[in-house]
């Protein structure tokens, strides 16, 4: 069955022009293409960035944070008791006064400190400021160094400039060691963030949004790495990571409580956003992926619709979190 699962899976006309075959992509007389086997190499790379992460969190982040005056707050851990542990866990973790009541009775101590280690307890899962600002950095840190190795990788290539260039040659078109390097980077990049994703700061308003994003990141890349959509596919990653540091940066501000230093981050961080995801991805990068292949071809492969499908998602993903920047702008402006 998996055999089966696995030939349907790499079907010829799922990924490629008619007429085209994968033994059209074995390397020959110097020309590189991409190959499916490669993206396996991600996984221990996302290892990798993790153990950057811990060290530059731990060695930069953090020397960094104390002289911005940010200060590393120890909470009171609750004393261990496994009835109220229990009942943190699987039941409520504000519980009414009648379940306080009968608690204490269960634990035979007093109601008062009942409400005491609840409240503990539970701002031992509430993120300190340092924890947030090593997140922050670490994120900035990566998109800051994507945008600069994305801006390397692409300035001096035509279809940086040319968007109807991504299609000349299609599907044969090489790869170069830099652009390999860039898609290892970016997709393990946000393999990394999956691991992490139930320990690090959790967002309550857009959790969903962001696991829907990575995993259709790491789909589109992935995908666009086997059908050798790689020259669109620098574009898409260049266009995404231009605004994030910005963001990440009026964030390591705020925890200092550099208000207007943060402001100003955040305001170019707007600009950039809507930009990059509001104007440049829809005109641009859309207009690329579902008007021009059309153009090379009358008989879009199954891959067409696949990719386009979670560009547009991408894109209502950009849509909402556009309009909560512009939520937060307004109250900034008018509320001050």
């Amino acid at each position: 069955i998996l055999k089966m699962l696995n030939s349907w899976f790499w079907w010829e006309n799922i990924w490629m022009p008619i007429n085209c075959t994968w033994e059209h992509f074995v390397d020959h007389d110097g020309l590189v293409f991409p190959k499916p086997h490669q993206l396996y190499a991600t996984i221990p790379y996302a290892f990798v960035l993790l153990i950057i992460r811990f060290f530059s969190e731990r060695y930069v982040a953090r020397p960094l944070a104390k002289a911005l005056g940010i200060k590393n707050v120890r909470r009171v851990k609750p004393q261990p008791n496994p009835v109220l542990e229990s009942y943190f866990q699987e039941c409520s973790k504000h519980p009414s006064q009648s379940e306080i009541q009968g608690l204490a009775k269960k634990c035979n101590c007093t109601a008062h400190l009942v409400e005491k280690w609840f409240r503990r307890r539970r701002n031992l899962e509430i993120p300190t400021v340092l924890r947030k600002f090593q997140e922050a950095f670490w994120r900035f840190s990566f998109y800051l160094t994507s945008s600069i190795a994305g801006f390397i990788v692409l300035y001096d290539k035509p279809w940086f400039y040319d968007i109807w260039q991504t299609w000349v040659g299609y599907p044969f078109q090489t790869v170069l060691p830099s652009q390999y390097w860039y898609y290892m980077a970016e997709i393990s990049f946000y393999w990394s963030l999956l691991f992490t994703i139930g320990i690090d700061n959790k967002r309550k308003a857009d959790f969903l949004a962001h696991v829907v994003h990575h995993l259709a990141a790491i789909g589109l890349m992935s995908g666009s790495w086997c059908g050798n959509y790689v020259r669109v596919g620098t574009l898409v990653m260049f266009v995404h990571d231009t605004a994030d540091f910005w963001l990440e940066a009026a964030k390591m501000f705020n925890y200092a409580h550099w208000e207007k230093t943060c402001n100003i981050l955040f305001i170019i961080f707007s600009i950039a956003f809507f930009i990059t995801r509001i104007i440049l991805f829809p005109l641009w990068i859309l207009r690329a992926t579902l008007y021009q292949p059309t153009y090379y071809s009358t008989t879009p492969v199954i891959a067409y619709f696949l990719f386009n499908g979670m560009l547009l998602i991408l894109q209502g993903l950009h849509l909402y979190w556009g309009y909560l920047i512009f939520k937060i702008l307004r109250r900034f402006i008018f509320l001050k």
